[in-house]
């Protein structure tokens, strides 16, 4: 076990012997109060969508106020370093994405330290990417893609929404267990790398449900896989790239709730509760359906390892990628 792993392992067991003497959970101390989800992207993306439909369904149950506060920039950095410096009182909260378990990875140096600064509180939902191609680019199959990138090693661009994203990891990991060769093309978001997809200047994209379904849906763009483990319900005649030819290939996004270190155990279990009640109201249910999400939940520590295995799964794409951002 690596060093950061046994201090990880070692901090999961201190918060679970905290849960266990804390004071029993407090709803009242949040009743009449503030509490603030810091989304670390510009407001109108999935982030913004599922965080401020947690605020709304966590406040009915928490008896006081949850509101968003958006703070973009830096690759999430900007407001995942704001959360981690708040006071831990369980009033100040991030909705963390697959960034943050890849920025250590990525960066040299972080303002913030993704193990020992932050405390889990629940892991909200996880989602998938599905591959995309334009219909008039003669790519029918991941066979093909495969095929054309075998054939073109210098002609075949991938679109990103940015260095270091899910679309751009996603698209590393297949090119490292494809054994293809690929051109990753960087934009700053999904809509301006559509545009291009959708114009011929890119042939695939490796983009996110919400960005691609309603285009998937009108013959715009066509749908080769998705990036999860399994068959996707929003898509189920659509395989998953592992069953279409790249055996072992998974890559997820995720949307986890995290507080300060420090903040009080009885705080994260109030939380925690509110965050599992909230995941099954009927909102959620049409999140599920429209954004292709898979609602989780559960403990807090179970947050804390999924984290610590994609920080570990994708330290390695990253690495194998000599992917660095100054």
């Amino acid at each position: 076990m690596t060093f950061a792993r046994s201090r990880y392992a070692l901090a999961i067991v201190a918060a679970l012997l905290g849960l266990a003497f804390a004071a029993p959970a407090r709803a009242d101390d949040f009743a009449g109060k503030v509490t603030r989800i810091v989304v670390p992207f510009a407001p109108g993306g999935g982030t913004d969508i599922i965080s401020r439909t947690l605020a709304q369904e966590m406040q009915k149950n928490l008896g006081g106020t949850v509101v968003i506060e958006n703070k973009p920039g830096a690759g999430t950095i900007i407001g995942t370093e704001y959360v981690a410096k708040a006071e831990p009182d369980g009033h100040t909260l991030v909705m963390a994405t697959f960034a943050h378990a890849v920025n250590p990875s990525l960066r040299a140096k972080l303002p913030y330290d993704t193990d020992k600064d932050f405390t889990p509180v629940s892991l909200v939902a996880r989602s998938f990417n599905i591959v995309v191609v334009n219909p008039n680019s003669g790519i029918n199959s991941i066979a093909d893609l495969i095929k054309m990138a075998k054939e073109k090693p210098d002609g075949l661009n991938y679109g990103t929404f940015g260095p270091g994203t899910s679309a751009h990891l996603a698209g590393e990991l297949f090119k490292s267990l494809a054994h293809v060769k690929m051109t990753a093309v960087h934009y700053k978001g999904a809509a301006p790398a559509i545009t291009d997809l959708l114009g011929g200047t890119i042939q695939v994209m490796f983009t996110t449900v919400a960005s691609a379904t309603s285009l998937i849906k009108a013959g715009k763009l066509k749908a080769l896989a998705v990036t999860s483990a399994k068959r996707a319900s929003a898509f189920p005649d659509v395989p998953t790239v592992a069953e279409a030819g790249v055996p072992g290939y998974e890559a997820e996004s995720w949307y986890g709730l995290f507080a300060p270190a420090k903040t009080p155990a009885s705080a994260i279990a109030v939380l925690n509760k509110a965050v599992d009640t909230s995941l099954h109201s009927p909102a959620f249910n049409t999140l599920v359906r429209n954004e292709g999400l898979i609602m989780v939940g559960g403990a807090p520590e179970a947050l804390g390892k999924y984290v610590q295995s994609e920080e570990t799964r994708w330290r390695k794409v990253v690495n194998d990628a000599g992917i660095k951002i100054e």
